[in-house]
Parts: structure tokens; C-alpha cells; sequence
């Protein structure tokens, strides 16, 4: 078994709890209407019990560091990331949602905790540390 560092299990959880806050907000900022996602509510549901599905799968992955757990964290980081960038595109278009506080506090995290856990994945090499008899 490959045994990642504490940090990226560390730099997975905060992304994902900034990720799955901000999609809390999102719902309240009716994030659908700013996608034109079909379904309208639903689609958002629909999409958002894909994507947490995907994360919280991620996060097991790198804990138990699984064969995957470098691909779910890069695609968590990249989440992350994105997600910031997304938002600074609609406020820059002069968009109104998220600008409250909090809000914007959560999508900066989203970028920060991001970016920590990609510099983490790259640091990390597999495999890190074997247990049991090396063939």
C-alpha cells in the first residue's frame, strides 16, 4: 500500500469543505439561473450530488491512498481553482451574485486551498512508502 504525505489529506479536506460551502452559497445565490443549467433546481441538484459524490469519493482515495488518489486530488485542486476563476469571470462581466463577504471569502478559499492541495499532489510521489515484503 502507498501512503501519502498527512499534508495532501490535509490540503484535500480543506479544498473540499470550501468547495461543498461554496456550493451551499450557490444555492442561495441561484447559481443555476448563471449557468442556464437545464432543470433549473434540479439540474443544480442533479450536478451537485454528482460532483460532492465525486469529491467525498476523492477524499477516501487519499486517505487510504488508494491507486486514484493522485487523479481525485488533482481534479479536487483543479475544482478549486476553476471555481475562483469562474466567479472573477462573472464578477468581472459585472455580475452581482457572491459579493457578500462570505461569499467572496469562500471563493478566494476555494482558490487558496486549490492551489495548496495541487502544490501538494506535486510534491507527493508515488509510491511514498511501501509496507509489507518488496518482491
Amino acid at each position: 500500500m502507498f501512503i501519502l504525505k498527512d499534508t495532501m489529506a490535509r490540503s484535500y479536506f480543506w479544498t473540499m469543505l470550501c468547495l461543498i460551502l461554496h456550493q451551499i452559497d450557490a444555492a442561495y445565490w441561484r447559481e443555476w439561473e448563471m449557468f442556464y443549467l437545464p432543470g433549473g433546481v434540479q439540474g443544480f441538484l442533479v450536478f451537485n450530488l454528482m460532483a460532492i459524490a465525486v469529491v467525498l469519493a476523492g477524499y477516501r482515495q487519499v486517505l487510504l491512498a488508494l491507486p486514484r488518489a493522485r487523479l481525485y486530488a488533482g481534479i479536487c485542486g483543479a475544482l478549486g481553482v476553476a471555481t475562483f476563476l469562474i466567479h472573477a469571470g462573472f464578477a468581472l462581466a459585472g455580475m452581482e451574485q457572491f459579493h457578500l463577504p462570505l461569499s467572496m471569502a469562500i471563493i478566494v478559499l476555494c482558490l487558496g486551498c486549490g492551489a495548496w492541495l495541487l502544490n501538494d499532489l506535486r510534491g507527493a510521489r508515488l509510491p511514498l512508502q511501501r509496507s509489507g515484503p518488496v518482491a
